[in-house]
Order: structure tokens, then sequence, then C-alpha cells
């Protein structure tokens, strides 16, 4: 059992200071004080002395398993590790393949989303990679997400010169097999769509809503920020109603430039509901001439999350209540969560962030146990040094 004392809440809407009682890994009561189990010392008590608290992030497209391999096997980028995740404030993790689906198996994606998941994150995965029909584990992407626990959807790329050039109508028989899936297994079933520069842009994702019955909440587009063209289809999307996906830089410069399509779409969207941020960590990052030829590379981490909601916050003059609804609500909405993950109310995970007045990350707690405290990591990976 813990009680954390005298939090500045943000929920993510922010409700002053507050206690919160915490046991067995979940939020149980919050109150301006909780007193009672004072001077038991089976009891842990946290004092946050007005300190802020907010939701853990919830990151909704990492590259657990590493990804990359553009420019041949020595490009693999390596997988990640517990303690950085955790470093970076993220409490939740949903993990997918990347461009390579041939030796970064859906097997090896399984076996590390169950690692983490023993060591303290909450980790889910999607089946299907980059190519259409993708692997899958049972052999079939509606098995999978009805028979595996872990797996919650499916990814598949477009509009890109490595995927398989998705049609509305393939699109249309994928997204069918992962709804009924996640009906049946009473999960999210999930179409994340990995969307690159290509000409066809958002195409066959409206193609595929005009066609059929799915629901809008069957596809995430991400990666949207790549273009101008690309984004302003995805606002066309997220004024239908659709939710969409926009993904952390690599270096300051480039989540400067994240912040401001934030801005762009707060313009359109002021409560900020349809728009979430992922870190596409440990995914490849290549840079093609216009010959479409690969003359770069370098790889992301989750460090950038955090970055854009500073930038955001500090630069931008957006409301810290605002923003947090790209790393909290928003993300657990995409992947079927929202009972209980991306708020701090009773009856959902205790996934923590504390900030210092700097808006620094200091303190993590992932189900109520500390992962990272007063700027040490706790938790980390079993063969981690």
């Amino acid at each position: 059992m813990l009680v954390i004392k005298q939090a500045r809440l943000y929920a993510p809407e922010p409700e002053g200071v507050q206690d919160i009682l915490v046991e067995g890994g979940k939020i149980v009561r919050i109150a301006p004080s909780i007193n009672e189990y004072d001077g038991i010392g089976e009891v842990e008590k946290l004092q946050l002395d007005g300190r802020r608290l907010v939701p853990g992030y919830i990151d909704c497209h990492e590259h657990i398993t590493g990804g990359g391999g553009e420019q041949g096997p020595r490009t693999r980028v390596p997988e990640a590790q517990l303690s950085t995740i955790f470093q970076c404030g993220v409490t939740t993790v949903l993990g997918l393949l990347g461009t390579d689906g041939i030796t970064r198996s859906l097997e090896n994606l399984q076996a590390k989303c169950q690692a983490l998941n023993e060591e303290g994150l909450s980790c889910y995965m999607l089946t299907g990679s980059y190519a259409y029909p993708g692997p899958t584990l049972t052999g079939d992407v509606e098995r999978d997400i009805m028979l595996i626990h872990e797996v919650i959807g499916v990814k598949v790329a477009m509009s890109d010169l490595r995927s398989s050039n998705i049609t509305g109508e393939e699109l249309i028989r994928l997204g069918t097999l992962a709804r009924r899936g996640g009906m049946l297994a009473g999960c999210a079933g999930l179409v994340t769509i990995h969307t690159g520069s290509g000409k066809a842009g958002l195409a066959p994702i409206f193609y595929a809503l005009e066609k059929s019955d799915l629901p809008l909440s069957t596809f995430l587009p991400t990666h949207i920020g790549r273009n101008d063209d690309l984004f302003s289809q995805a606002l066309t999307y997220a004024k239908m109603g659709g939710r969409i996906d926009i993904t952390a830089g690599s270096s300051k410069e480039a989540n400067e430039k994240v912040a401001d399509k934030i801005c762009r779409y707060l313009e359109e969207d002021p409560q900020l509901q349809q728009l979430s941020l992922s870190s596409d960590a440990y995914g490849s990052q290549p840079r093609f001439n216009e010959k479409m030829e690969c003359i770069g590379l370098t790889y992301a981490t989750p460090h950038s999350l955090h970055e854009v909601i500073r930038i955001l916050v500090e630069e931008r003059q957006v409301p810290l209540e605002t923003t947090l609804h790209l790393l909290t609500t928003n993300p657990a909405q995409n992947m079927g969560l929202q009972q209980t993950k991306g708020r701090i109310a009773p009856g959902y995970d205790a996934d923590f962030i504390v900030y210092d007045d700097d808006l620094a990350i200091t303190g993590v707690l992932a189900k109520g146990k500390k992962a990272v405290w007063e700027g040490k990591v706790l938790m980390k990976g079993t063969f981690e040094e």
C-alpha cells in the first residue's frame, strides 16, 4: 500500500493539491488529505510537497525489438531498454515491427513484450508489419488478436516506397479482420497504418471508409506530420472524427516543427481530442534524396516525447493540462485502454510522473512501484548494468 502526499495533481485536468491512495497497483482513493495510514510502517509514503503529478506517458508506436535495416544488416537498430523507457516517463508501450519483418519476427516481439511486462512496464503489441499480407503468429490476423493477450491490433504500411502499396479494398479486408478480432477479444482491434510520403497519402483510408461499414476508430494513421499535404489530409480525417498520430522528432529542431504542427492542429480542435503523439523509438529514420535513395540514417528514442511537451508548454504557452492529452487520454483511447490508463482517477492503474519546478521528470511510478525516483533509475531490465 502507498500514499502519495500533497501532489499538485493533473489528472490530466488540474485538481489542486491532493493525496492519493494506491493498493495493488491501482488508484483506490483521491482526497485533499488521507491521514488514517500515518504511523503504519507497512504503508509507504511519498511526500511531494506540491510537486506536479501527471499520468504516466503512453507511447503507442515503439519498435521495442529494434527496427531499421534499410542500409543492410549493420544498420539494424538495437532493442529498447527498460530503464530508458522509464527515464522518459513512459509507463505503457505499444510494440510493433518496422521495415524489417523478417529478421525482426513477431515471435521475438511477443517475447520482448512479455519480458517488459514481467519487468514492470505495461506492454502490448501489434501483429503484422510493413508488408501486406503481413506476418502473423497463428496464421491469421483475427486469430492473433483473439487468442494472444498482448496483441490488440495489426500494423501495415501504405503510401511508402518500402510498403506493399496496400489498396483500399485490401485495407477493408484487413480492417474487417482486426475489427472482428477486437470484438471477440474485447480489445481495440486497431489498424495502425505507417503512412509515408507517397502520392496516395491517406486515400486508401478514405476509400475504405466510403466503401465499407467500418467505423473511423478502426484506423490510426501515424507519422502524419511528414509534409504539409499529408498533414492537411490528416486534419480532414480528424474533422470526420478519426484519430491521428504524429511522430516526435529526433532533434530539438525537428521537435520544434512537430510542436508547430500540433499548434496548427489546436486551431481546429482546441480540446486536443483526436491527436496523439508517439516516439517511433528504436525505428530507423532514413533520409532519402529526390531519387528516393537512402542518403542517411538515424533512429529515434522515447526522450523526444517529453521534449515536445516542454516545447509546447514553455515556448508555445499551451496549457499543460491540454498538452498532456497527447500522451495520456488520447493514446489510451487509441489502444482501447481508456478505462484503465491515461488518467489519475480511482480504479485506474497507478502510473505516474513527477515533475520538478522546471518541468523535468524526477520520478516515475509504474503500477504503484517506483521506477525512477529523484532522477535515479530503480527498475532496470534483467541484464542491464
